[in-house]
């Protein structure tokens, strides 16, 4: 796993697109020859990642949606893009 600190900026490479598959009625990652299913938490997070916040932006926000804690939210944040990134899906 990719580690992960509140400075820095994701976004989703060039070839990975976010998009809505609306017949499903879910939220998915598409790359060359892999797709990945992502629940509303997800979703929440890679709308975010637009290649000018940073986790540290991204987990206040989220945590004023959800009515949580920065820091719980950050911890779960880093943990996912740090997945994520490991697997070409996010870019840091």
């Amino acid at each position: 796993m990719t580690v992960i600190g509140d400075t820095a900026i994701p976004r989703i490479p060039r070839g990975v697109r976010l998009s809505q598959d609306r017949v499903r009625n879910r939220w998915i990652l598409l790359a060359p020859e892999r797709i990945l299913e992502l629940d509303e938490i997800a979703q929440a997070v890679l709308v975010l990642c637009d290649g000018v916040r940073d986790v540290a932006g991204i987990s206040c926000e989220l945590a004023k949606t959800y009515h949580a804690e920065t820091p719980e939210i950050m911890a779960d944040v880093k943990e996912m893009l740090g997945d994520l990134a490991a697997k070409h899906f996010v870019v840091l």
